[in-house]
Formats: C-alpha cells, structure tokens, sequence
C-alpha cells in the first residue's frame, strides 16, 4: 500500500510474498491487476481523447459498436459513450458476465444484450458492467485507428512516467515480478491460476500496476500532473452522473459512514462522515485493489493485494479513522467474521 499527503508520496510499505511457499518478496515494483481500477483508466483516456476531438460523449455508441444490441432498436441507439462510462446502459447489473467467464467472446456478448429484459429505461439508473463499460475501448480504437493499449500508452502510461503499467495477461507475467492470485482453504492461502475472461476486457478489467505506479496514478488524478490531465478533464470525470443506492446500501452494510454515493466517469464518490471522496475498488479471483482520496486535502491512499481476503478491505476504512479525526473501530475484526463466514470448507 501506499499513502499520499498533500499530492505527496510520503509512504509506501510492501508486505508478504508474490506466490505462497516461496521466499519471493512483494516490493514497489511488484505488479497486481487491477481489475475493475482499469475502468479509471478507461475513462480518463476517453476524456483526453473526447477533448482532441476524436468522438464525443453524446455519440451513440453503435457507431463504433455494431454488434451491440438491446431488445429494441430505439433502446439501443440510445445508449451513449456517456452511458457506457456511468453504467447507465439500463442493462442488469454484470449482465452476462457469467458468458464471458464461460469463454463467450465479447462481441458475442453484446449481441445477445438483445434477449435481456432493461432494468430500467436507458440512461435512467445505474447497473454495473463489465462487457458494456468494455464498449469504449471499441470507441477508441475506431476514433484512433489504433489499439486500445496502444493509445492507453501513449496518452497515459508513457506521459506519466507508469513504468510498470501493462495491459492483459501477458503484460502481467512479462514483469518478471509479478503477485501470483491466492484463494483461502482450510484457513491457509493457496495460489490459483490467473483467469483470463476480464483480460478480454482491457477497459474494464485488463490493466496491471505495481504500488508505486497505482500512487503516481493517484497524484496524477488529484490534480497534480496538470500538463497531462488538465483541472477540467479532472472536474468533468468526477461530476456525478447518477446515484448508485446499491453502493450506499453495501457501504451501511460494512458500517462505513457514508451517506450518499455517486458513479461519474470511471470513478465513484462518497459522501464519508461528511467529507467529499473519490474512491473506486476491484476484485476478481485472487486479487483485490482500491484508490481512494480527500479532495480537499489532496490526501489518499492505495491498496493492492494477491488475495481477496476481507482485510484488505479494511485498510482504507481504518485509515480514514485516523485521516479525519473519527472514532476508531476494530475494522479487522469485522475482516475476521466476514472471512470465517465466506472461507470455503
């Protein structure tokens, strides 16, 4: 993990192995996926390619995306680059995610979007995704002429100076060092195999980082690389586009003092025991990841695990005890029941 103050790295600690039963350490330059923290990445590419005048948020998204379809024509020309960013395709939530993960490809899941009942109209409410967010690197790609990684590097990667920041599975194992994925089984960690399906989703789920990368990433969208991404490309990724109650509903859940919660472009807001933050996480089998900062303070804070165990979860609701000053709670004692009650027999 890593701890920013004031647009500042001021601390950044490893701990554990890259692959159970070895010797090899975790270090700052180690590489984890970051699952769902790529669609930050995603967005904010959009972004700076939407203000070169590549495409545009209002732009239906079957003019990139001919293969997606909802059960009416009407319905699915009216679903926007904007809509892909917010999650407000109207689709269920993960809608056949499970497909993906059977192997379907992407193009063949977005076709069979057509025999899905809407949750609600287009643009009226929000449902995460995964397949459909995936949509604007297809926007990208057909506004370029070049690949998603491609332009992922040459706007973001290489300009920020990420060293370690790749995209798929194989960018992952090409590191050298890399943090192999662990499950709990009978109360020990085993490592499991890397699971390709959200690699064939780069923008929602395909990008890896090291620690060190993920806290530069942060600084960056605190406002403090303003030559590559500008205050109002900033303003605009964080201006709240639909409320996401199910979030708030989760965060009461984990007894997290959050009153309201808000999805923008690629990134979510909370309102925290009253203070404004910027937060998004991401998970698949073995792995576990979270960016989250206090605007108004510049402060933040990342997390990167090789395991999905609860307490990583933990670490940012205790930090955040500590950074506004509120009562402390025993957060990983709340990891330890969560973990017991969810740990495979």
């Amino acid at each position: 993990m890593a701890v920013v103050k004031h647009g500042h790295i001021a601390l950044v600690r490893t701990y554990g192995v890259r692959e159970a039963g070895t010797d090899e350490k975790v270090t700052p330059d180690t590489v984890f996926r970051l699952a769902s923290l790529s669609k930050g990445f995603a967005a904010t590419l959009a972004e700076l390619e939407i203000r070169q005048g590549k495409f545009l948020l209002s732009d239906p998204v079957t003019k990139s995306v001919p293969q997606f379809k909802l059960k009416t024509e009407t319905d699915t020309d009216a679903v926007t680059v904007e809509d892909v960013l917010s999650h407000r395709t109207g689709l269920p939530p993960y809608a056949y995610d499970n497909l993906l993960e059977a192997g379907v490809s992407p193009d063949e899941v977005l076709s069979r979007y057509a025999d899905v009942k809407l949750t609600c109209k287009v643009g009226e409410c929000y449902t995460y995704q995964n397949t459909a967010f995936n949509m604007i690197a297809k926007v990208i790609e057909v506004a370029t002429g070049r690949s998603y990684a491609e332009e992922l590097r040459s706007h973001l990667i290489e300009p920020l100076g990420l060293t370690n920041v790749s995209v798929g599975l194989a960018g992952l194992k090409s590191s050298g060092n890399w943090a192999h994925p662990h499950r709990r089984r009978h109360n020990a960690w085993e490592p499991v195999a890397v699971k390709q399906a959200y690699y064939e989703v780069p923008a929602a789920g395909g990008v890896n980082a090291s620690i060190t990368d993920l806290a530069t990433w942060m600084i960056a969208q605190m406002g403090g690389r303003p030559d590559v991404l500008p205050e109002p490309l900033l303003d605009d990724l964080r201006k709240p586009r639909v409320s996401t109650p199910a979030e708030t509903r989760r965060a009461h859940y984990l007894k997290m003092p959050v009153k309201s919660t808000q999805y923008g472009l690629g990134w979510r807001t909370y309102s925290y025991a009253g203070h404004k933050l910027v937060t998004h996480s991401g998970g698949v089998e073995g792995y576990f990841s979270q960016i989250s900062w206090l605007p108004e303070s510049r402060d933040g804070i990342v997390i990167l695990s090789n395991t999905r165990g609860a307490r990583a979860g933990k670490i940012l609701p205790t930090w955040l005890d500590y950074e506004l000053g509120l009562k402390k709670q025993d957060w990983f004692q709340l990891a330890e029941l969560e973990e017991a009650e969810s740990a495979p027999e």
